[in-house]
């Protein structure tokens, strides 16, 4: 059974909660470059030292769910049913992220973070972390036995495959395509086909 989080847990959850709702606001309404770390503090009402402690860089106020995004890859891998196989449980998942993005609530978010240097150059940092985590999180399942080059490899597909369909014009066909070249990888990095 999973305990409920303690006040303390919650309050700080609805203060981080409040600060990217605000930063969002703002970066929308005025621009991202015209919206300073100061004035997200002051208009969320809290300290700059607060925001500071909620989140590490003024990019990562536009990437709040960043840490759900890895969390929720990872445990397509770790969480699946025994003997499901991996590709299908992560085509789920991107697939339901990738419908997440490209809501029509998503686009004037995108819109600003393609208009930014700063905000797509943490976005691909954002992404290369996330292939490693996932990357560990593959070679780390005894039932899949692949080589490190190939967990990574695929990793790093299935994180581009997200970026790839949100661009595309019918995103969720994007991911059945994309994955069927992803799929025919992993075929040709499995341990039968090496010997």
């Amino acid at each position: 059974m999973t305990v409920p989080p303690g006040r303390r847990e919650r309050k700080k959850a609805a203060t981080r909660q409040k600060i990217a709702d605000t930063a969002l606001r703002l970066f929308l309404e005025r621009g991202y470059e015209a919206v300073g770390i100061r004035d997200v503090a002051a208009e969320a009402d809290v300290a700059v030292t607060t925001l500071f402690s909620h989140f590490a860089a003024k990019e990562a106020l536009v990437f709040e769910q960043d840490q759900d995004f890895e969390r929720r890859l990872t445990e397509a891998v770790t969480g699946r049913a025994p003997h499901e196989p991996l590709l299908p449980a992560l085509r789920r998942e991107i697939q339901a992220l990738v419908r997440h993005c490209t809501a029509d609530s998503a686009a004037p978010i995108w819109h600003m973070i393609d208009a930014s240097p700063a905000l797509r150059e943490y976005e691909e940092s954002m992404r290369l972390r996330h292939a490693e985590s996932l990357a560990t999180a593959i070679a780390a399942d005894p039932g899949l036995s692949r080589t490190t080059t190939a967990c990574r490899t695929i990793a790093r597909f299935v994180i581009d495959a997200y970026a790839v369909a949100r661009e595309a014009a019918e995103p969720e066909a994007a991911v059945d395509e994309i994955f069927r070249m992803i799929e025919a990888a992993w075929e040709v990095a499995s341990p039968s086909r090496r010997t």
